[in-house]
């Protein structure tokens, strides 16, 4: 028997609000299925299987607050078969699970309930049935967004999306006709509050356990603007290239020669991953910021890191992330050259143990053979775990950096 524990979603994460169940019992899941879906501090999280089998008990109960590491269900492995008794099976926190048949996804709900089963408590099963008896507005999660910001009430709004859903457009639509603005409803400042609180709480833990060290070097970015430049004229616009993309491929591949940089800092030693998961810091629109990964960014080509990155924000704003992206970076990356800045210099995101900032492009005074000229330069940042690496390394790490984007064909 398998048990599906919480995942722990970043160091910020001590406990999460089950929302919704992906599936029933019985049913196969394989590595990768979104199971759940978990309400964190900063954002509603779509929470990734990590075995195969078949659901054997849903453990966790819908609108439960549970901490990290709980029993949320059992799996039967593959070639497993089902036990012969079903008694209630004790969940991480002591108390007895519901049997299986009673705890179902609002989806679907009513195909799943019990006919009669004293241990579920009715009112959970009035719940549920009611969830499902409910036909769901569908509304996209940008819309959302758009009506929080707005102060659009969403039940006064007509969607003219597929099979009714409500879109942005109609949103804006209903705003511009008249609909009156209204302060942000409690629950938006209630979860911009606790993502300030968790944010602070994984701050605090970070500059009070970790020594860090900080580096810097200017980077001429001449040469990489160049090739963006020629590379995007000859694309549709929508096949264009951000020097974001480009930044966050050459950190991937200068790291592989500084490997101390990319990890985990785990029960007072450090592992070294394999693959360099980079954690891009996004900034939420109700305030507040997270650093969900791209995946093993130094295997992909440029265009599908922007592909990726352009989709990973996407859902970001949305609030739609996935417990994998949320769980393994193993390294941080915070642009902020857009707001203005000409550096920053972060603070680490534990358990990891290196974060790489990047200022603005700007044109800088440059000495190069006698002469001097005006050239695009940036300020790329380091700071870094002094328990795993130096400053000799980390300095290794930034000219490795800089010599890339003099070759960005090279990436």
């Amino acid at each position: 028997m398998i048990k599906f524990k919480l995942p722990s979603l970043g160091a910020d994460m001590d406990e999460g609000k089950l929302l919704r169940w992906n599936v029933v019992p019985g049913q196969r899941v394989n590595k990768g299925d979104v199971i759940a879906v978990v309400d964190t501090s900063k954002a509603a999280i779509d929470v990734e299987c990590w075995h195969e089998g078949v659901v054997h008990q849903l453990v966790a109960e819908l609108g439960q607050t549970i901490p990290v590491g709980t029993v949320m269900a059992l799996l039967l492995g593959p070639g497993e078969a089902t036990p012969a008794t079903g008694g209630p099976t004790s969940s991480a926190g002591g108390a007895a699970a519901l049997p299986a048949s009673g705890i179902g996804p609002a989806r679907g709900a009513a195909t799943n309930l019990p006919n009669s089963d004293a241990s579920v408590p009715p009112s959970f099963l009035q719940a549920v049935a009611a969830a499902a008896a409910t036909p769901r507005r569908r509304v996209s999660p940008a819309a959302r967004q758009r009506a929080a910001a707005l102060g659009v009430d969403l039940d006064r709004v007509a969607g003219t999306g597929v099979e009714g859903a409500v879109t942005r457009e109609d949103v804006e639509r209903a705003a511009a006709g008249g609909a009156r603005p209204t302060p942000p409803p409690p629950a938006a400042v209630e979860r911009t509050t606790e993502t300030r609180k968790a944010i602070a709480t994984a701050m605090s833990r970070s500059k009070r356990d970790i020594p860090h060290y900080y580096l810097a070097e200017t980077v001429p970015m001449r040469n990489a603007l160049d090739w963006l430049r020629d590379l995007n004229v000859q694309r549709p616009v929508t096949e264009r290239l951000l020097t974001a993309a480009l930044l966050l491929k050459a950190v991937a591949v200068a790291v592989r020669d500084v490997p101390e940089l990319n990890g985990l800092f785990v029960d007072g030693a450090f592992r070294v991953s394999a693959a360099v998961h980079v954690g891009v810091a996004i900034s939420l629109r109700q305030g507040g910021l997270v650093a969900p990964a791209l995946h093993d960014v130094g295997a992909k080509d440029i265009d599908a890191v922007m592909r990726e990155l352009t989709d990973l924000v996407k859902r970001c704003r949305a609030g739609s992330l996935r417990s994998s992206e949320m769980a393994d970076p193993t390294i941080t990356v915070t642009n902020l050259g857009d707001q203005g800045v000409e550096s920053v210099f972060g603070v680490i995101y534990p358990p990891q143990v290196a974060l790489v900032g990047f200022g603005r492009i700007a044109e800088r005074p440059w000495a190069e053979e006698g002469r001097v000229a005006a050239i695009p330069a940036l300020v790329a940042s380091l700071s870094a775990d002094h328990r795993v690496s130096d400053g000799h390394r980390g300095a290794l790490f930034l000219a490795r950096l800089r010599n890339l984007l003099q070759r960005p064909q090279d990436l």
